[in-house]
């Protein structure tokens, strides 16, 4: 065996492979929608809750208001906007439009930095009706 051979890689490997824009975005798009669908599934038991009654809607309202409930549901608003976000951009691309990697580029950005900004108006917007509300 020839020393090339030796060290030569068998397969692409995470300290030689440069993750890219694309790929990450793609990543991120299955993971928020995991998201989606386990915040789907806690919004049906807060309807079940509110149907239920007062009392088990008080709990599980405390539960979501708690510092670790906030959270879970402003990740949840992030998966929800990049979800949306990321699919109008699939939508474009289903038009034929934005192929070339600069407009690849710049609409990946565009996405993450739309959903960071929807998801802080969504937070201010909710947090203000809480205490309108409270």
């Amino acid at each position: 065996m020839s020393s090339l051979e030796q060290k030569r890689p068998l397969s692409p490997h995470l300290q030689v492979y440069k993750i890219q824009i694309t790929s990450l975005l793609s990543i991120l798009h299955r993971g928020t929608g995991i998201l989606l669908f386990m915040g789907s599934i806690l919004w049906a038991v807060w309807f079940v809750a509110l149907a239920t009654g007062p009392q088990s809607y008080g709990k599980l309202q405390a539960l979501f208001l708690h510092p670790l409930g906030l959270l879970f549901l402003m990740g949840w608003a992030f998966s929800f906007f990049y979800h949306l976000c990321n699919g109008l951009r699939h939508l474009m691309w289903d038009l034929g439009y934005g192929y070339d990697m600069p407009t690849v580029r710049f609409t990946g950005w565009a996405v993450v930095v739309s959903s960071f900004a929807l998801t802080v108006m969504a937070g201010i917007i909710g947090f203000m009706l809480i205490r309108i509300w409270a």
